[in-house]
């Protein structure tokens, strides 16, 4: 709150003077809460066919029960196409298409960790981050544009695959392979915190 005390000036200049203490206010309030780290939701990792190919998904996926005998990635890629649905489907989960106006964007994005690599203390080091909890064991695995590799030197002590974590960093658009999955996105983590529900 501001109290000025002016004397021989008019009742606007008063007010512009008080308008323009407010506005630096504002201001400086809007510097304070601006977070370094844009957070970032998954979906828009997605460029707007995949996830509408995504949130469209083929009928015959709601008949598999999680853990079930059917519920293999494998079994995916076997099933024949039978429609335009299926087919862009298929399509959407293998697409490593990005958003390339994403790319170096300081980021903080949450998620669950699978881990690739450790360091001598047996911290993970290097991980693809998921979107949901058992990502890359269930049917359907996430797409590429879906998984995130994460470099994060200083080393996350983990107590349980079922924990999620934010992760800040700058995201890129990098595309890393193995026998687990394939990411489209990349990121070398800055900061590492337990995501709280």
């Amino acid at each position: 709150m501001f109290i000025l005390s002016i004397t021989g000036t008019s009742r606007t200049s008063l007010l512009a003077i008080a308008l323009l203490c407010l506005i630096s206010q504002m201001l400086h309030s809007a510097e304070l809460e601006t977070p370094e780290y844009r957070e970032l939701d998954w979906v828009e990792l997605l460029p707007a066919e995949d996830l509408e190919a995504l949130m469209n998904p083929p009928d015959w996926l709601n008949d598999i029960d999680d853990s079930s005998a059917l519920d293999d990635p494998a079994l995916f890629d076997s099933r024949d196409e039978e429609s335009e649905v299926d087919a862009r489907y298929r399509r959407a989960l293998q697409s490593g298409a990005v958003r390339e106006e994403l790319a170096e964007q300081k980021v903080r994005l949450p998620g669950y960790v699978v881990p690739l690599a450790f360091d001598d203390q047996r911290r993970v080091i290097e991980f693809f981050l998921v979107p949901y909890m058992g990502a890359c064991l269930h049917l359907p695995p996430p797409p590429p544009n879906q998984i995130v590799y994460v470099n994060y030197e200083s080393g996350l002590t983990m107590e349980s695959l079922w924990d999620p974590f934010w992760v800040e960093g700058e995201l890129m658009i990098k595309n890393v392979s193995n026998y687990i999955g394939e990411s489209a996105y990349a990121i070398n983590a800055d900061k590492m915190e337990m995501y709280e529900f």
